[in-house]
C-alpha cells in the first residue's frame, strides 16, 4: 500500500515528524486538494492535526483543542494501518494530547505554563514496513 503514496506524502510526514508543521500543512493541503477518496480524507486528517500542533507552537489553546478533534475523526474510519502509516498509534498518541491539552486551561497555555507536566506528548507519524 505504502508504495501507491504520491512521494510528496512521505515528504508531507517527514516535516511533521520533524516539527514543521507549516510546511507539512502546506505539502499535504497540496495533494489533498488534487486528490480523491478515500486518501482526500486521510490527507486532510494528518494536515488538521498538523495545523493543530502548529497551533499549540503559538499558545492557541483552542484552535489546537478544536483541529486535534476534527482530524482525528477523520481518520477514525481508516484501518489501523493505511498508506504505510501506523494510524492506530498515530490516533492513540493525537488523543493522548487532546486529553492533556483539556486538563490545561487555555490561559495557562497561552502563557507557556503547563505546571509540572512541561512537556506534551507530541504525536509522530510511524512508519510500517510491509
Amino acid at each position: 500500500m505504502s508504495e501507491t503514496m504520491p512521494p510528496e506524502f512521505w515528504q508531507g510526514v517527514e516535516q511533521f515528524n520533524s516539527g514543521q508543521f507549516y510546511a507539512c500543512h502546506d505539502t499535504l493541503e497540496a495533494l489533498w486538494i488534487e486528490s480523491t477518496e478515500p486518501d482526500k480524507s486521510f490527507y486532510q486528517g494528518i494536515l488538521q492535526i498538523a495545523v493543530a500542533l502548529y497551533h499549540l507552537g503559538n499558545r492557541n489553546w483552542r484552535g489546537a483543542v478544536i483541529l486535534l478533534g476534527e482530524g482525528s475523526n477523520r481518520l477514525r474510519r481508516y484501518p489501523d494501518i493505511y498508506g504505510g502509516i501506523d494510524v492506530e498509534e498515530f490516533l492513540n498518541q493525537s488523543r493522548e494530547l487532546l486529553t492533556e491539552l483539556q486538563q490545561i486551561s487555555p490561559e495557562k497555555i497561552a502563557a507557556g505554563d503547563l505546571g509540572e507536566n512541561q512537556s506534551l506528548p507530541m504525536p509522530k507519524i510511524l512508519l510500517i514496513n510491509d
